[in-house]
């Protein structure tokens, strides 16, 4: 891989390009010091395979060079984001961004998971754009996508959706097509860093006239959309929204799996599931759970993912009962909630 990285502190692409260094399939690091320098380095250079970039930077933010960049050609870009500009990382993920990475409160030292992270998002990229150019034979991999019989409830009386990677631009999507007023609660989990949240509940709220929140411990459960808080997991109990700081599942909090299976137990065969794209394989055991107990559930499948992984595991589970394309999944969550 060809990476560039922007950013105008000489010394955070420095600690960027040092990283990238030893991550074995990285085979070049450029560098553009802001925005209108990274668009010129698109222009120039076709062989560039993904761009890390700040968002604040002198002479072109971010945000502006994400939009120009997108205009010449579909290069991925994952934005370097802090606390300070939530909204705006929102907005890039929504304008094409492929993911966010919260900058490091220490450069001195930061820690291994961050690394990790860092990495795993880096490797998603490359994942993605290897299947892009040499697509599988799906007819090899009947046996992966095979869904088991079930018929939606006539009653359901909740709706429950996890994402990871992928999932902010997705969830606009749905978001959108919600109608004026939905006849249940819908509980949403994204992985998401704490803080960023709130700016991503504030702008899906702007899409739509339903209501939608940032959970908190202990609200009454209405017809509305919850959004679980960044270093939370969200979990049902008595007709109310329990908030907890227990450990991380699958490397995050929230994780989709504590939602999924405390809403099974909750709301049995009146619940529907949709799990959409992300790395890993969070949300699958709380897919299991809902199947076990009756409910419906609905994976996205891989061609509209950005990353297959979630949706994946839970179909290799055998606990899914339909796989549909984002465009199907809009308009099935349309109809289960008007």
């Amino acid at each position: 891989m060809k990476i560039l990285i922007v950013d105008d502190s000489a010394f955070m692409r420095k600690v960027i390009s040092d990283l990238t260094q030893k991550i074995s399939f990285i085979q070049t690091v450029e560098i553009a010091r802001n925005g209108q320098k990274a668009v010129e380095a698109v222009k120039d250079d076709p062989e560039i395979d993904l761009i890390l970039m700040d968002i604040e930077m002198p002479v072109m933010d971010g945000l502006t060079a994400l939009k120009e960049i997108k205009k010449l050609r579909n290069v991925p870009v994952i934005m370097l984001s802090s606390l300070s500009n939530q909204d705006v990382t929102i907005e890039a993920l929504d304008a094409g961004a492929a993911d966010f990475i919260e900058k490091p409160v220490n450069l001195f030292s930061i820690k291994q998971e961050w690394v990790t992270d860092f990495k795993n998002k880096i490797l998603m990229v490359k994942n993605k754009s290897q299947q892009m150019l040499n697509p599988v034979d799906q007819s090899l991999e009947v046996t992966d996508l095979t869904t088991v019989p079930g018929q939606l409830p006539t009653f359901v009386h909740a709706m429950v959706i996890g994402a990871s990677t992928g999932g902010p631009r997705t969830l606009l999507r749905i978001i959108r097509h919600l109608p004026a007023e939905i006849k249940m609660p819908i509980f949403i989990v994204q992985h998401m860093p704490k803080g960023f949240t709130a700016s991503f509940a504030k702008r899906l709220n702007q899409e739509t006239t339903s209501q939608i929140v940032e959970a908190q411990d202990g609200m009454r459960i209405e017809r509305q959309v919850y959004l679980c808080p960044g270093d939370y997991h969200m979990t049902l109990e008595n007709g109310q929204i329990k908030l907890n700081q227990q450990p991380k599942l699958h490397g995050t909090r929230p994780a989709v799996d504590y939602l999924f299976s405390s809403a099974a137990k909750m709301y049995r065969r009146n619940l529907v599931a949709v799990l959409l794209t992300g790395m890993g394989s969070d949300g699958a055991k709380g897919m299991a759970d809902i199947h076990q107990l009756g409910g419906y559930t609905i994976a996205e499948d891989e061609a509209s993912c950005v990353v297959f992984g979630m949706p994946r595991s839970a179909i290799e589970l055998g606990v899914v009962n339909e796989i549909l394309d984002l465009s199907a999944i809009e308009q099935k969550i349309n109809q289960i909630v008007g």
